[in-house]
């Protein structure tokens, strides 16, 4: 009974939860941290915080061939409907999507949502994935905002928060972020794909460590963490 993540550079995540294959963001074609190519992920499950490029490039061959739900807020859903993909599953803040292996339930994000053709990609949003006993906050791209303290009210066992700066929070609103949702765990993410967002992820880590209860974990692309 466990769960296993797999960082696939920038905000890119592969997760297995009891055999099960979930993607999230998957930003492989073009990213210079990528550890595989896109053609080498299988999912059952691709979930998606917004319509950038750089979250979003890989999600139609994904689940094209595999033939992955592809869950997501609206117009990004109806977006890749109409760029082919079967199985979509469409909703908004405060929503939630469940199957026998885990739930999902969309939250707030502040940022903003295009697709690289200029089509409007809605709400971007952030997700809490209950999947065996776990909580998983995924903040996606997002600034600090103060709701992230109901958000921790969930009782978050680990949250994946942006730390790059100038699309996203820095590393010093991140770690306020960690104070607001008091997770057991913390990863960073969004963070050294690009010059512009480049940090040291082991100044971050000491810093968690001693300015937070939370437990950071940095891994390096292609690098993975069980829960169990």
């Amino acid at each position: 009974m466990t769960v296993k993540f797999t960082w696939l550079g920038h905000s890119a995540f592969a997760f297995e939860i009891d055999g099960h294959a979930v993607l999230i963001d998957p930003f492989l074609t073009g990213n210079p941290l990528a550890p595989v190519g896109a053609d080498e992920l299988d999912a059952e499950i691709v979930l998606l915080s917004h319509a950038h490029g750089d979250h979003s490039a890989d999600v139609v061959d994904i689940a094209n061939r595999t033939g992955a739900t592809v869950v997501t807020n609206y117009e990004c859903g109806n977006w890749f409907m109409n760029k082919g993909v079967k199985n979509v599953f469409q909703g908004n803040p405060g929503g939630s999507f469940h199957n026998d292996f885990m739930s999902v339930k969309w939250t707030i994000a502040h940022h903003s949502s295009s697709f690289p053709d200029g089509s409007y990609g809605g709400q971007p949003n952030g997700f809490i994935i209950t999947a065996k006993g776990y909580k998983i906050y995924f903040a996606g791209d997002t600034s600090l905002f103060l709701d992230m303290q109901l958000i921790g009210d969930e009782g978050i066992d680990v949250a994946f928060l942006p730390i790059g700066d100038v699309f996203t929070m820095g590393v010093d609103d991140s770690l306020r972020a960690i104070g607001f949702i008091e997770p057991k765990y913390v990863v960073p993410m969004h963070y050294n794909t690009f010059p512009a967002i480049t940090q040291n992820a082991s100044d971050w880590a000491n810093r968690v460590n001693s300015e937070t209860d939370a437990k950071p974990i940095v891994l390096d692309p292609g690098g993975e963490y069980i829960l169990s």
